[in-house]
């Protein structure tokens, strides 16, 4: 099934912003993974920016603190700061399935 295919209610674009290795950071990609894991049925496309790396986008995103979780799409844009442990409140705070 072609990605443009798929109902809009099954997509999600995920943005990461963390800093560097920093122990939060490495805690919340490897979180967003296993709620990744876990939601075989919706299309997530997740995109881990690094604001040491890449400074100006999280400028772009007005990112004050990491590691920052944004959902991009669908709108409208929810925002989730820490390193997601609690994966059930995330996924419900993102409102994924």
């Amino acid at each position: 099934m072609r990605r443009d295919a798929l109902p809009r209610r099954r997509r999600c674009v995920l943005r990461l912003y963390v800093a560097g290795t920093s122990p939060n950071s490495v805690e919340a990609i490897a979180n967003l993974a296993e709620i990744k894991k876990r939601l075989p049925g919706v299309h997530l496309h997740l995109e881990i920016i690094d604001v040491f790396g890449a400074p100006s986008r999280g400028l772009t995103d007005a990112i004050l603190v990491t590691p920052t979780l944004i959902r991009v799409s669908p709108r409208p844009a929810i925002r989730i700061v820490g390193n997601l442990r609690d994966l059930d409140l995330v996924m419900r705070s993102l409102e994924l399935p």
